[in-house]
């Protein structure tokens, strides 16, 4: 997804100008409440946010990011500016991202991937005077100002594999992953780990659409539908997708399937409006609330108090969680609840890799 430039009236500060923002795929946008809390004109807090592969639109990780930066313009009364990571892009595009924010006046970035982890490392280092956050990654080398936003992937992901295994009625499912990478694995890692708690014979597909260096496999429904097809042909009835949007075209795939069921990942996809026409098809999302965590971070700063080092959202903390919508987990909610209680409780260990 691609947008055009829609500047409206902000002021800019910095060595950079409008261009070289719009040649980053910038969106800027005013502050809707002037005077709020000393947020007015170009004195107040300007956040610029640059969202990984898809950006806003994207129906998953990204939307999530959005609608906290989206509260907090509302609610706080900051400035906003978006910029998005284009698929096969350079490591330097992202390094060129982030310095345009930076060169804008934008204070605090948040960079939403951990695919930005050395950019943002490296842009952190020669701008000690800017806070940055980057969600989904962490670093013992990155530098003081950069605050890590994590979520425990892999406890939402446990109660997603519960919710397959006991709706499963060939008893075979499966797991879509965007990237081969350390991050989605630890949604695999618990997806397996939550389904053979509930039946250990179980058999779970396991699909990967692309490995680094290639990150398409986050924004490309094609070949989440075709993963799907073949998951589906193989027997799997309940098909878990943790690959931002090309999870889409796995839940269009199981939607066309009598009797099958998507789980979505990252937000309520039930709810998405490009989604919403799937949603009896949808048996739950796990849903990753990275809007919470902007939110959070943002009015931190705003209130002279930023989070600093790695800041984890888990299932106790209401950071992870399974959607609803449909009422389709009612008749299991039961045991939903007693694993989610052994996992806040410390009883029931979450691995993070996934089991051979």
């Amino acid at each position: 997804m691609r947008r055009s430039l829609k500047l409206a009236a902000v002021v800019l500060s910095g060595s950079l100008s409008i261009a070289s923002l719009a040649a980053c795929g910038a969106k800027s946008t005013d502050n809707p409440t002037p005077g709020a809390s000393g947020a007015s004109g170009a004195s107040g807090v300007k956040v610029g946010m640059a969202y990984d592969i898809g950006g806003r639109g994207d129906q998953s990780f990204n939307d999530s990011a959005a609608r906290g930066l989206d509260q907090a313009k509302d609610e706080l009364g900051v400035q906003v500016t978006e910029a998005e990571a284009k698929t096969g892009e350079a490591e330097a595009d992202k390094e060129a991202r982030l310095k345009s924010l930076v060169g804008a006046g934008f204070n605090p970035v948040i960079a939403v991937g951990f695919v930005y982890q050395a950019a943002v490392e490296k842009v952190a280092k020669d701008n000690p005077n800017v806070k940055f956050a980057i969600i989904d990654s962490a670093s013992d080398t990155q530098p003081s100002n950069v605050t890590s936003l994590t979520f425990s992937e892999q406890e939402g992901s446990y109660l997603a594999g519960v919710a397959a295994a006991s709706k499963s009625k060939a008893k075979h499912i499966g797991f879509i992953g965007g990237v081969q990478s350390e991050l989605i694995k630890k949604f695999e890692a618990g997806y397996k780990a939550g389904a053979k708690s509930v039946d250990p014979s179980i058999v779970v597909e396991t699909t990967y659409l692309t490995t680094p260096p290639d990150f398409s496999g986050f924004n490309d429904p094609g070949k989440g539908k075709e993963a799907a097809l073949g998951q589906l042909d193989k027997g799997a009835d309940v098909i878990y997708s943790a690959a931002g949007s090309s999870g889409n075209g796995a839940i269009e795939a199981i939607a066309g399937s009598k009797g099958k069921w998507a789980i979505g990942v990252d937000s309520d996809q039930a709810k998405q409006p490009a989604l919403k026409k799937y949603e009896a098809s949808i048996l739950t999302s796990m849903v990753k609330n990275v809007n919470v965590a902007v939110f959070d971070y943002i009015k931190a700063y705003k209130e002279g108090n930023p989070l600093t080092g790695v800041k984890n959202f888990d299932l106790k903390s209401e950071g992870v969680s399974l959607s609803q919508t449909g009422g389709f987990l009612k008749d299991i909610q039961p045991k939903l609840d007693a694993a989610t209680q052994q996992i806040t409780s410390g009883a029931t260990k979450i691995p993070t890799t996934p089991e051979s």
